[in-house]
């Protein structure tokens, strides 16, 4: 099975590849360059595509849609007779059917949605109810909650659903909020993927694991074409998808076995995994209220901008955050295995990571006025 979740990265990376190259084509010869976008919403204006989550989009669910036809139309006998380790993990895969149809049907949903905003601005809030819709069904449908341990506590499961569709909402939004910079959204989706997907890999989470395999290998093959200086951008269409697909998925892993090594801190994994989006869409949006705007309209506040005004140049910014992502991630994979003592000494260097970075960025700032 390990080989197998390794070869649908090959596989979403065989999709996204050449159409996202194709995309680059047809995106310069019928002008679909990025957008000026909502009102009030400053940005940099380039004639670059703004259609490859297209291509993302194709390479996380072309494969899962394949996959849940083979196993509607009774094929997977066809692979299983290829590769027998899977027999044994069929019943199971068959069990996450409801789950990839729902996810299936979500990621259409906002992948429609992204498309057509990228083309013709709908609003912030017209994409955060529909988001936070999509959250809400999948939650419900999927009885995919975190922090059940608060149900007895509160008289019912109510407060965890709250909880998990709040998350959904956050980390959609926090991928959707850094897709700001070339490379960017997907060299940060990139490797938090791949510091899910080794975690889900240790503990045996298959579907989870495969699903992120494909998430994985998608941003890989369009990162060929948007690293800086980009040729394509994600966009929305693409943003939403990956923001979605791996909110859904941490709330889908298990961080916690009462019966192995560690302890329960092993929930905070995706906080570790996510530190710089998620600290990147608190900064930003505390200083689009304190100026009195609307957190959910995009300016020129965010880290990777502050990070420019202060020296970097964006390639650099974008691979500071990248490795930034990367340290804070690769410790959140072994945090539930870890003794308590340990999970301390894990969790302090994460918060320190993000201190070390507040302070340098505001003392050399200077107070700079308005940014994004």
């Amino acid at each position: 099975m390990l080989w197998l979740c390794l070869l649908l990265i090959v596989v979403a990376v065989g999709i996204s590849l050449p159409l996202t190259g194709l995309l680059v084509r047809l995106g310069h010869r019928f002008a679909t360059y990025d957008s000026a976008g909502a009102a009030g919403h400053v940005k940099e204006l380039r004639r670059v595509p703004n259609t490859g989550g297209i291509a993302v989009f194709a390479a996380v669910a072309l494969p899962l849609a394949a996959g849940l036809l083979v196993v509607k139309l009774g094929l997977t006998d066809l692979f299983t007779s290829r590769v027998p380790a899977l027999a044994e993990h069929l019943p199971g895969i068959q069990s996450q059917t409801p789950a990839a149809l729902s996810l299936l049907a979500c990621l259409v949903i906002l992948h429609l949605l992204g498309v057509i905003d990228d083309r013709r601005a709908l609003g912030p809030w017209v994409k955060l109810v529909v988001m936070l819709g999509c959250a809400t069904a999948m939650t419900l449908i999927t009885r995919s909650r975190l922090f059940t341990f608060f149900d007895p506590l509160v008289g019912g499961p109510w407060l965890s659903v709250v909880l998990t569709i709040l998350w959904v909402g956050l980390v959609t939004n926090a991928l959707n909020f850094i897709d700001n910079m070339d490379g960017l959204c997907a060299g940060v989706t990139t490797i938090a993927a791949a510091c899910f997907l080794a975690a889900t890999l240790l503990h045996g989470q298959w579907f989870i694991a495969a699903m992120l395999a494909l998430l994985l290998g998608a941003c890989l093959g369009f990162l060929a074409f948007n690293i800086p200086p980009a040729r394509i951008f994600m966009g929305d269409g693409g943003s939403l998808v990956v923001g979605f697909t791996l909110a859904f998925l941490t709330v889908r892993t298990t961080y916690y076995d009462p019966g192995a090594a560690g302890g329960w801190y092993g929930v905070f994994m995706p906080l570790a995994v996510l530190a710089v989006p998620l600290y990147d869409f608190t900064t930003v949006s505390v200083l689009r209220v304190s100026q009195g705007k609307s957190p959910f309209v995009g300016d020129q506040q965010h880290l990777s901008h502050r990070l420019v005004r202060r020296g970097f140049t964006k390639p650099a910014a974008v691979g500071l955050m990248c490795s930034l992502g990367a340290i804070t991630g690769v410790s959140g994979i072994v945090l539930g295995s870890l003794e308590p003592w340990q999970a301390i000494l894990v969790g302090l260097q994460i918060v320190l990571t993000l201190l070390a970075l507040a302070f340098a960025e505001h003392a050399t700032s200077g107070r700079n006025g308005a940014g994004h």
